[in-house]
């Protein structure tokens, strides 16, 4: 099935279930920017529950700025700040200490707009992962009724203001966490979360997190 996706930064695990299960997805840069979204923010676990990571950006004066153009800001040293709450986070965790070379390399690599940055996280991710499902940038705004009537159409459907079961077929399996004993068990954070607990078991979540599961293995 070929899957149409947002940008996304550190990406939620129902984001990664769908990229499990594709044989293709579309990155759709050619959309208007939106705010409070997962293409500039993830939630990662803390001791007292889900923390959301925002990346400051920058857009040109129109109201209406097309993701692809919109820029990484300097502001704040956020990368630092992100990067030191990621490491608080999950240094405890089993498996952190095996990737953090491979996520920080794409982490603080040199990137100029919010698409690139993102998609460079996604890569690592996938490789860490074992998923090599093929993503391809989009070079224009996509009606998906009329150029991909097949297709899943997720672009606005993962979203933290919408019940990810509702819209995309997404089911939390539970999974070990190293806070859970603390929080209880917390649905859908950042990929990283389920990277970081579980290391190579993660695909299983992955596989069983759709309530329709393709047949092809990625």
């Amino acid at each position: 099935m070929l899957v149409l996706l947002s940008s996304a930064y550190f990406a939620p695990i129902e984001y990664y279930c769908h990229l499990y299960a594709a044989d293709a997805v579309i990155e759709e840069r050619h959309e208007h920017y939106l705010k409070q979204t997962y293409r500039n923010r993830c939630l990662i676990a803390t001791p007292t529950g889900p923390l959301p990571l925002t990346v400051p950006v920058e857009r040109s004066g129109a109201s209406h700025t097309p993701i692809g153009e919109v820029r990484l800001s300097d502001h704040g040293g956020w990368k630092r700040l992100h990067w030191q709450a990621i490491a608080s986070a999950y240094e405890s965790s089993p498996f952190f200490e095996y990737y953090e070379d491979d996520l920080r390399g794409a982490f603080f690599g040199e990137y100029e707009f919010l698409v690139d940055f993102n998609a460079a996280l996604r890569d690592a991710c996938c490789e860490l992962l074992g998923l090599h499902t093929p993503v391809t940038p989009s070079t224009h705004y996509i009606n998906a009724a009329s150029e991909y009537p097949e297709a899943l159409d997720l672009r606005t459907a993962i979203s933290p203001k919408k019940s990810a079961a509702a819209e995309s077929g997404f089911m939390a399996r539970p999974y070990y966490q190293v806070f859970q004993e603390r929080t209880g068990f917390l649905p859908n954070l950042s990929i990283l979360d389920l990277l970081c607990n579980l290391g190579p078991e993660a695909r299983l979540v992955l596989r069983d997190g759709l309530q329709a599961q393709a047949s092809s293995d990625n």
